[in-house]
């Protein structure tokens, strides 16, 4: 198999780095200042095992590389790009491809697209081609199965950062992180069991479940937070080492409101997903899996600065994902009458300061409840528990 990774960045360049280093095909594509970078001086992989500098051959889109037939399409950008690029890869040509497998399910198990035939007339990638999609959410296997055949999930828990051109950085160790695979909607196939063989001789965590968009709506409620640490800033928001800004007292206060903002917009998350009958894995189960296989350690001294949308408004791109996070959310529970004023506030904020180039730590967590709709003392229950540690309980509770 040849792994084509569309997305070079801190997710694509870990997987994309570590299975060049575990021996197999890779080929990179990137854009911009990155992709110069790469072509340049090739990717630099820097983990708490050590930095090094691999020379993977890397291209600006499909018209640069012909596709052949044992290629495995990765996608790994953000979910808000993945329309177009899914649609630039799908109608490209593949020579010698296998006959795919027509009057199957795209959900069946033995829908290899791997089988064995003759080579169609004008194959092309999204009917011979296996898609791996490596994004935060759980819109982008919808998007690809519009247009190919054979799509795969990924979930990914891989912690990794991208802010210098031709620079990933992956904080993980000794394995570089967790990645559950299966096919999309449903089930496993010998493809997915292939590819997750290669992650796992890649310093992955990579097991197959037959279920795996479950995984993907339990790690969708992680990633509601993105928003708020990427509004709120790291520190501030409860996710990196304590900060107090100012007296001690506006710390604290801080730090509650901080705690408020997080339980209201998982809160809300998985009150849509019962609402809509989707079941998710719990944090424990997430945990449980990875132990302590996948521990984040510091990379040349430096700490894991922040997360996918946090590093969106240090790069200043210009966009960033919660539309396909606070506003799966969003979405999810206008079409099953949930209100989900926590993160339609937090999409709505998140997209204005992406669109803005505003740095990460524009707002404080109580600016972003106020804008929610969000309003009342901190009060404390007896028996401890969240809202004795100064978390604001919602309305009726």
């Amino acid at each position: 198999m040849r792994y084509i990774i569309i997305g070079a960045g801190a997710v694509g360049g870990t997987i994309g780095g570590s299975l060049f280093q575990g021996g197999h095909d890779v080929v990179l594509v990137a854009r911009g200042a990155h992709l110069d970078a790469l072509r340049a001086r090739g990717l630099r992989l820097a983990t708490p095992l050590g930095t090094h500098q691999l020379d993977i051959p890397v291209v600006g889109g499909p018209a640069e590389l012909p596709l052949r037939s044992d290629d495995v399409l990765i996608l790994a950008t953000k979910t808000q790009d993945a329309t177009a690029l899914l649609t630039d890869w799908a109608w490209q040509p593949v020579p010698g491809a296998p006959a795919s497998a027509g009057s199957a399910s795209a959900g069946s198990a033995s829908a290899d697209s791997a089988s064995a035939g003759a080579a169609p007339a004008g194959a092309v990638a999204a009917g011979v081609l296996p898609v791996v999609c490596a994004q935060n959410g759980v819109a982008s296997e919808r998007f690809a199965l519009r247009r190919f055949r054979h799509v795969y999930g990924m979930c990914v828990w891989l912690p990794a950062s991208h802010l210098e051109p031709g620079t990933v950085e992956a904080q993980g160790t000794p394995m570089a992180g967790l990645l559950y695979v299966g096919r999309y909607p449903a089930g496993a196939d010998s493809t997915i069991e292939r590819i997750a063989a290669d992650l796992a001789k890649s310093r992955f965590l990579a097991p197959v479940s037959t279920d795996v968009m479950r995984w993907k709506y339990g790690k969708l409620l992680d990633n509601l937070g993105n928003a708020i640490e990427a509004l709120c800033g790291r520190s501030t928001a409860g996710f990196g080492a304590a900060q107090a800004p100012g007296t001690a007292a506006a710390g604290a206060q801080t730090a509650s409101d901080a705690a408020e903002l997080r339980r209201r917009t998982r809160a809300e998350g998985i009150a849509v997903l019962a609402a809509a009958g989707l079941a998710h894995a719990d944090r424990e189960e997430l945990a449980a899996i990875r132990g302590d296989r996948v521990r984040i350690e510091a990379v040349n001294g430096a700490t894991r600065p922040g997360g996918s949308s946090w590093q969106s408004l240090t790069r200043g791109t210009g966009t960033i994902e919660a539309d396909f996070l606070n506003g799966e959310i969003a979405l999810l529970g206008r079409e099953h009458g949930v209100p989900a004023p926590v993160n339609e506030a937090l999409q709505r904020l998140a997209n204005q300061a992406a669109r803005e180039h505003r740095a990460p730590g524009s707002m404080t967590p109580a600016q972003v409840l106020a804008v929610a709709g969000v309003t009342g003392a901190v009060v404390s229950h007896p028996g401890g528990g969240a809202a004795a540690a100064g978390v604001r309980p919602a309305p009726g509770e």
